[in-house]
């Protein structure tokens, strides 16, 4: 049976850009009196290149994490995407960690970020200090890793925002059913807990991946990140959006961005995935929406030049794959086109995924993989055609 509520996987890029707008508006605390500015650095371009990876359970029993397709897109993202770096979320710790490692053992720098949500404070302050513990223990084995202690924590922290869920949260923020002050008192209080947590247990790099606008005490962290995904139909307004994330004198991560897959896309921001209608017997796409492969790809390519120019710490692009939402060739039911993905899962039957479900590169995977190698100073190669021709279709390996 079809999920009437969207996943929370599905729906954590959509919330991105509406917490942050939502949160813009209430009063900053323990922002810096004065704009401070780092030297400016010799440095040009990114130093940080990648995607960010998935560690969760499916909706199906074949479209959770597995080890064996873990390891061939692992392979697949520093080979063929040529990303240098990796973002390992989710809420399996266990997971996480073996993605992590085999990222490292791949040559990627990796960012662990630990996404535990809807439970009590202490549960997921605690799920943090263990992924940090692990974090730590990669870091000194030789690994590069960051630490990121969590994404949007006024969504998927209960009790900031009222609602018992995080869709809950976000519907009731866009009602106007909260208190915007009191959410930003409760936010301060936890991101300052969470950056505690992690300095315990963790000695590398601490971040915290922020919706754009959400007002945030970067004194706590080492790299300033932001979840971005914002349009403009002139590049010059990526860069103003962008720049007072600089006056902390902090490098500055995006760690998030991208787009879905229809025209009109990129307009949408953080919200084209909400074009699903799960009311009825199976998902359906509402509307006359066109898939738009090379809007994707044409987006991607915009922003990447644009972080690059302005010499940022990092950009990561959400996401490598959403194995639970397949492209197909009905427009009605090609839920692919309301994904982030890189990547299109082709399932090999009409209502279920079976073990041997692939994934095929989307024309944004070759756009975003041209611009990494370019970048680096490589070459890129465009094959393979899909996961098939990397990893075996078999089943889930414990």
């Amino acid at each position: 049976m079809w999920n009437k509520v969207i996943s929370r996987g599905r729906f954590l890029a959509g919330a991105a850009a509406a917490a942050g707008t939502l949160l813009a508006a209430a009063p900053a605390a323990g922002a810096p009196a004065t704009a401070r500015r780092g030297p400016a650095s010799p440095r040009r371009g990114l130093t940080y290149r990648g995607v960010m990876y998935e560690c969760a359970d499916g909706e199906t029993p074949h479209t959770g994490w597995d080890r064996a397709r873990m390891r061939a897109d692992m392979r697949a993202i520093r080979r063929r995407l040529h990303a240098n770096s990796v973002v390992v979320f989710g809420t399996g710790v266990d997971r996480m960690t073996a993605t992590a490692t085999e990222a490292a053992g791949q040559g990627m720098h990796v960012w662990l970020q630990p996404r535990l949500g809807d439970r009590p404070e202490r549960e997921i302050l605690d799920h943090l200090a263990e992924t940090g513990r692990r974090a730590e223990r990669l870091r000194r084995q030789g690994a590069r890793v960051h630490l990121s202690v969590g994404c949007e924590f006024v969504l998927f922290v209960p009790g900031i925002v009222p609602g018992d869920t995080a869709v809950e949260r976000i519907q009731n923020m866009i009602k106007g059913n909260w208190d915007p002050e009191k959410a930003q008192r409760l936010l301060d209080r936890f991101i300052a807990e969470a950056a505690r947590t992690g300095r315990r247990v963790f000695t590398g790099p601490l971040t915290y991946g922020a919706g754009h606008g959400d007002t945030v005490d970067w004194r706590l962290f080492d790299i300033v990140g932001v979840n971005y995904y914002s349009y403009f139909a002139d590049p010059a307004g990526y860069v103003k959006e962008l720049a007072p994330y600089r006056k902390w004198g902090k490098p500055v991560a995006v760690t998030e961005c991208g787009t879905c897959t229809f025209e009109g896309a990129p307009e949408a921001g953080g919200m084209g995935w909400d074009v699903v209608d799960y009311g009825g017997p199976e998902p359906e796409i509402r509307g006359d929406l066109r898939r738009g492969e090379h809007v994707q790809a044409r987006y991607l390519a915009q922003v990447l030049e644009v972080f690059e120019r302005m010499n940022l710490h990092a950009a990561m692009v959400y996401q490598f794959v959403t194995p639970d939402a397949p492209h197909r060739r009905e427009p009605r039911h090609d839920l692919d086109m309301a994904g982030y993905s890189l990547t299109k899962a082709i399932w090999k039957s009409r209502d279920a995924p079976t073990p041997s479900w692939h994934w095929a590169p989307k024309e944004s995977f070759h756009t975003v993989a041209r611009h990494f190698a370019r970048a680096a100073g490589g070459v890129h190669r465009s094959e393979p055609a899909s996961s098939a021709d990397l990893s075996p279709g078999g089943g889930r390996t414990p």
